[in-house]
């Protein structure tokens, strides 16, 4: 029997919690547990129910989206999260992921396609929505990708894959057992050898990368 997914919904809007509800119905694997209104009751929430996977609004009354990702990452919440939201916003894109989330999907996509990105977070991507990247700049072709990536350390590329998880510095330290100190000087050098300003970047040109 496939263990199921717990989920839990994060959203002020009672038709929207409905309709990620019902959406996620479509496939058996996943179990709604929990429905938070807001980022306190998230938090509260996420500590009882110990939801695999958390779908996170970020524009929310009272505490934001951004607040509450924090606040569950202080908690030591080992929950993939998703941002699933109507901001398009690069600067909103870069703050979330920035702050471990593994994901950040526009609440317009299509359902398929929606359960297919939240698929690959559970699978260990990060997934940004196709029309983000595009936002986030122009793609490279697969002969610049691979130059770029040719030139990281071995440690790079293993601190890359991480970072292409969603995974914080301090997480990053803990799986590949060195110092968050050297995390942090190996992503400061494979972001200058990448020519991107940021980690969220660093991520899409790593998962574009030709398989």
């Amino acid at each position: 029997m496939t263990n199921l997914t717990r989920v839990m919904i994060v959203d002020d809007h009672p038709l929207m919690r409905k309709g990620i509800q019902q959406l996620l119905s479509i496939d058996p694997i996943f179990n709604v547990v929990a429905e938070a209104t807001n980022g306190i009751e998230a938090v509260s929430y996420a500590k009882k129910v110990y939801p695999d996977l958390i779908l996170l609004d970020y524009n929310m009354q009272g505490i934001s989206g951004l607040e509450t990702l924090k606040a569950l990452k202080s908690d030591n919440c080992s929950a993939k999260i998703i941002i699933l939201t109507v901001s398009d916003s690069k600067q909103d894109v870069i703050a979330m992921i920035n702050q471990g989330a593994n994901g950040y999907l526009l609440k317009d996509s299509e359902p398929e396609l929606l359960l297919a990105n939240i698929s690959k977070v559970l699978a260990g991507e990060l997934v940004v929505s196709d029309k983000l990247i595009d936002f986030l700049g122009e793609l490279d072709d697969e002969d610049n990708i691979r130059e770029k990536l040719a030139h990281l350390t071995k440690r790079e590329q293993q601190i890359m894959a991480e970072v292409a998880k969603g995974l914080s510095n301090k997480e990053i330290s803990e799986s590949l057992q060195i110092s968050e100190g050297t995390v942090k000087v190996h992503v400061k050098s494979l972001l200058k050898k990448l020519v991107v300003k940021s980690r969220v970047e660093a991520a899409v040109l790593y998962l574009q990368q030709p398989k």
